[in-house]
């Protein structure tokens, strides 16, 4: 399961360039069918270089802009009923994480990210281990073969390292360590017990697995 709902296939690093807030969701129609428009208030600047019709993952889901207000720092996109459905924080205001698409000439700080939300985690544990917070998760047992010690996951659309692993009826557990630049820095610090997280898989797992399957077209 991947929801991506970008007109193009766009790139990102998993490095929050700000913090924006969902502000208003409308619907686009009376149905469970249909999806709504989101207004998402952004930080001063950075929409500069930004047009209608450009991508920006909201929360580590590849979105598409489609109304820009650089004035007010604003912008929409709509959301198909499927693409909620499969994804998390993405349907009541508030606080988002933002990163606009990968540029040619851009640091590629974190890890390559699509924008795909490959399934939704429920957070477990978040607390202070000194001068830092564990945050633990609950990834799909589905996604536990793709995740490793070491490893790059990304939680809410941001880039995270895996410090361990543990596989359980429920799923898979990761625990990840956040130094207190990426809590205040991020939304990640509004988390608590039960949150539920959007995870995107290390993407060049996907393709050892493909290669290794010995599938061949």
């Amino acid at each position: 399961m991947m929801v991506h709902t970008c007109e193009n296939a766009q790139m990102f690093t998993g490095i929050v360039t700000g913090v924006g807030r969902i502000a208003a969701v409308h619907d686009l129609g009376s149905s469970s069918q249909h999806g709504k428009r989101l207004t998402v208030q952004a930080p001063p600047g950075f929409l500069g270089d930004v047009q209608p019709g450009d991508s920006i993952a909201i929360n580590g889901a590849c979105m598409t802009v489609t109304t820009l207000d650089t004035t007010g720092s604003a912008f929409t996109i709509d959301i198909s009923a499927e693409s909620l459905d499969k994804t998390a924080g993405l349907a009541q205001p508030g606080p988002v994480n933002l990163e606009k698409a990968l540029r040619a000439n851009d640091r590629l700080g974190g890890h390559i990210v699509s924008g795909h939300v490959d399934g939704i985690g429920t957070v477990t544990q978040f607390a202070p281990v000194g001068e830092s917070l564990e945050l633990r998760v609950m990834a799909p047992a589905a996604l536990g073969k793709y995740l490793a010690y070491k490893g790059s996951i990304t939680v809410n659309g941001v880039s995270l390292t895996v410090n361990r692993v543990a596989d359980s009826a429920q799923g898979t557990e990761v625990s990840i360590n956040l130094i207190p630049h990426t809590v205040q820095n991020t939304a990640l610090g509004e988390l608590r017990q039960g949150s539920e997280v959007n995870l995107e898989i290390d993407l060049i797992a996907r393709y050892v697995e493909r290669m290794l399957s010995g599938v061949r077209t």
